[in-house]
């Protein structure tokens, strides 16, 4: 079974740091693109940042450059999202997506294959 699964959600202090873990079953990273995005209540779902696994480049949204950071671990079929500084309007849903045809425009990812169920992120001011 096809699965990506999210950790590191939590309750966190304005000014803190969370590191978010999206690890994959059924399928390994190699070759795809994988993403972090958010959704808060009442907005719209929103791309954070972004990774091409066979360059490891990575991508970020306006909201998240110079704060997070995305990575993967390739012998551990993770990728992660480490997050400082964060601010109360970081409180939201994240969820990671993988595709192998997956492209990026500024940090999001589009046509992905599979999506995980989320992790809340919420940031206390």
């Amino acid at each position: 079974e096809v699965q990506l699964v999210e950790f590191g959600g939590g309750l966190v202090q304005a000014g803190g740091s969370l590191r978010l873990s999206c690890t994959a079953s059924g399928f390994a990273f190699d070759g795809y693109a994988i993403g972090w995005f958010r959704q808060a209540p009442g907005k719209e779902r929103e791309g954070v940042a972004s990774i091409t696994d066979y360059d490891k480049r990575t991508y970020y949204a306006d909201s998240a450059k110079g704060r997070f950071t995305i990575s993967s671990d390739n012998a551990k079929n993770t990728v992660y999202l480490q997050m400082h500084n964060l601010r109360p309007e970081d409180t939201a849903v994240y969820y990671c997506a993988a595709g192998v045809n997956a492209y990026i425009i500024s940090g999001t990812l589009y046509d992905y294959d599979y999506r995980g169920q989320g992790t809340q992120v919420t940031v206390s001011s």
